[in-house]
């Protein structure tokens, strides 16, 4: 995984491209080659009992031939032999297909931003590395049931067209996850940077087991509308709905999108982008259809300012690509690759004590999307609950089921402080996305887990 590889990727690329107009001059074609490693290490009951690796190397081609627009993918050896079965597969495809009337074209010659989420140990990280990592987090669990994960990724994008666009890029990633159990609650743990070595084993290992001892022999609560605050985790997986079903321009051009541009629709309190460029994200700089990505403000102190796009749905808006297509997501639409919430000046204790009655989350699991245009949106708490009164943590509580307007949640007045504690997590749809905890006025839960 060093700078050699990159050049081996756009080769890969460039001659998937070459392959193509030698078949026929007139096609239109792009290539994406994904090459590198993925590590992981899984836990349970306090050991090590699965430790993984596996290479990648993936190359994704679309090709036009006349507007008739197909699409596949190759893992594997990536040899003469093998593109062109490829190649010959994709032409069968295109040629059965309609003509698409909103095929945009390829992405014209562009730079992407000079940045490189890419830490040289994390992509040469041994299998030891990540188990002393697992080793502290078991030991700062006291004696408590652990279970969780380490994994760390390095990988190498590369990107070509026939109408000139060649672009590589190269990022690392590395996360500890975990829960720490009493035989009556879990507490959670999380750390996810582009930097092994950034991970402390025991801190995120005491982060679990403090939860999971402080949440042990919860009580019941009754469902209502109580003040809360929702630690990251939370706050990333309300951001990973409002981009992909809202921030997005396919939603918004099909009017199943809640986004009204230019309209003040959120607390002032509350800034919102996707960057890539943002030092403490990870990935390429590069989407699959060979666009840079740009920083995009799609909420600016309330008002919203802005939406991802792919060349289909700019094209379609009298816009430009934003640099968000994903691959197998042409269906949905831009994907966001790096949210940011802009963080506030309170420490998590003083969110705490702002509040008069109401609970503090750690993590939301198995939300589902009940309504796109108000972003109705129902699940479950995890991993610790806690009443707050008084601005005090008085007693854990039982896991809850909510249903909630993430957008209501996040409404003018609605949102009372914004923590200082931004933390990279992965959450919602695995977007990485850099949040803060939040102090909201209301969040309305409707039964206890199992109802």
């Amino acid at each position: 995984m060093l700078a050699a590889s990159r050049v081996d990727s756009l080769e890969i690329a460039d001659r998937v491209v070459d392959l193509v107009r030698a078949k026929d001059a007139g096609a239109e074609a792009e290539a994406t080659v994904r090459t590198g490693t993925h590590a992981l290490t899984r836990f349970a009951n306090g050991f090590i009992h699965q430790n993984v690796a596996e290479e990648m190397s993936h190359v994704l081609l679309r090709v036009s031939i006349g507007g008739r627009v197909a699409a596949s993918s190759l893992d594997g050896p990536a040899d003469d032999d093998a593109l062109t079965g490829l190649i010959d597969g994709v032409f069968d495809a295109a040629r059965v297909r309609p003509e698409d009337p909103e095929w945009p074209g390829l992405a014209p010659v562009a730079d992407a931003p000079p940045v490189d989420h890419w830490d040289e140990a994390t992509a040469m990280a041994a299998p030891d590395e990540r188990a002393e990592r697992v080793a502290h987090f078991v030991a700062a669990g006291g004696g408590l049931e652990t279970a969780g994960f380490c994994a760390s990724t390095a990988e190498v994008v590369a990107f070509a067209n026939s109408a000139g666009q060649r672009l590589s890029g190269r990022a690392t990633a590395a996360e500890l996850d975990g829960i720490a159990r009493t035989a009556t609650s879990d507490g959670s743990g999380h750390f996810l940077s582009s930097s092994l070595t950034d991970i402390d084993g025991s801190k995120v290992g005491d982060e679990a087991a403090r939860r999971a001892r402080e949440g042990a022999d919860p009580t019941d609560l009754e469902p209502g509308h109580y003040e809360v605050v929702l630690e990251p985790t939370c706050v990333a997986d309300i951001l990973g709905f409002l981009f992909v079903y809202g921030f997005n321009g396919r939603p918004v051009q099909e009017g199943r999108s809640f986004v009204r541009l230019g309209e003040e629709q959120f607390d002032r309190a509350i800034s919102v982008r996707d960057d890539v460029t943002n030092p403490l994200q990870i990935g390429v700089v590069f989407d699959v259809e060979g666009t840079p990505r740009r920083a995009v403000d799609v909420v600016r102190d309330g008002r919203t300012t802005g939406v991802l796009h792919t060349r289909r749905t700019a094209a379609k808006g009298d816009a430009v690509s934003t640099g968000h297509a994903a691959e197998a997501a042409e269906s949905w639409g831009a994907i966001p690759s790096s949210v940011v919430l802009q963080a506030g000046a309170s420490p998590r204790s003083d969110l705490i004590a702002g509040v008069e009655r109401g609970l503090l989350v750690t993590d939301f699991w198995y939300t589902r999307i009940l309504d796109p245009r108000t972003q109705v949106v129902t699940g479950l708490t995890r991993n610790g609950v806690w009443q707050i009164e008084d601005g005090r943590v008085t007693r854990p509580v039982k896991n809850l089921r909510f249903t909630q307007s993430y957008v209501d949640a996040l409404a003018p007045g609605a949102v009372k402080a914004i923590g200082s504690d931004g933390t990279l997590v992965h959450a919602g749809f695995e977007i990485p996305t850099l949040a803060p905890s939040l102090h909201l006025a209301s969040w309305n839960f409707t039964g206890g887990a199992q109802g």
